[in-house]
């Protein structure tokens, strides 16, 4: 097994070490870029929410650098556990979504978040996404706002170096954290070596991403029901 690592710049340590312990070899190309959009939030607004949902771990770490990590009092919840791990680092417990279902949906099956009427929830993510989650609470007949600390960018990299890098590495297994990551994954290999990328092991992070996987012919598609690593580790049987 030779695999590829495409989390964004400093987002892959923790994988490179447990797949070195094992023995497995490794080769990271950040697929995606995150920057802060320093976008503002009502102070008042954030400190008197009943809840506030985070979507990932970019959402935490940027929300923190804008709070001078000075979290207000109040529920808290996580799409996946990696998101929550990086909460438990600022001392905030807070409830995930099933660990079968680490998705929006998932997120919207937990018992506490179907009584939420005259509720204030913020949630904290990257411009743009998906808006299923605000959608429903909404239909709750909950006040929701979003706080967009972060945006994603595909980086500058030279297509044919970068894919010629991978076939000559053998990489046969890709692990893919988010929606966007296979987009500019797909979007990245050239079309004379599609083949080669369709015929990889590639992980995923949720039935979501799966299913786009498969519609764009992918054959061999491994759901992680999560993007941490421990989940990884898992899909990838090690």
């Amino acid at each position: 097994m030779k695999v590829l690592l495409t989390r964004p710049e400093g987002r892959n340590q923790a994988m490179v070490q447990q797949l070195k312990t094992k023995g497995v070899d490794c080769i990271v190309t950040p697929l995606l870029a995150v920057a802060p959009t320093h976008f503002s939030i009502d102070t008042h607004q954030l400190s008197t929410s009943d809840c506030i949902i985070f979507i990932s771990t970019n959402a935490v770490h940027f929300a923190a650098l804008s709070l001078n990590n000075n979290f207000p009092d109040c529920r808290y919840y996580a799409v996946g556990q990696a998101t929550a791990d990086a909460l438990r680092q600022f001392n905030i417990e807070a409830e995930v979504a099933p660990q079968d279902n680490q998705d929006s949906e998932g997120l919207l099956s937990l018992n506490s978040l179907s009584e939420i009427k005259n509720q204030h929830i913020v949630i904290i993510r990257g411009v743009g996404g998906r808006e299923t989650i605000a959608e429903q609470l909404t239909l709750r007949q909950a006040k929701v706002n979003y706080w967009e600390v972060y945006q994603r960018v595909m980086p500058k990299l030279d297509a044919q170096s970068v894919c010629s890098q991978w076939q000559t590495a053998k990489i046969d297994t890709i692990v893919v954290t988010s929606g966007e990551v296979l987009v500019n994954l797909i979007n990245l290999v050239p079309k004379e070596l599609f083949a080669w990328l369709q015929s990889c092991h590639i992980i995923v992070p949720s039935h979501r991403v799966e299913q786009r996987a498969k519609t764009a012919g992918f054959c061999h598609v491994t759901n992680a029901n999560g993007a941490n690593t421990e989940a990884v580790i898992q899909a990838l049987s090690l």
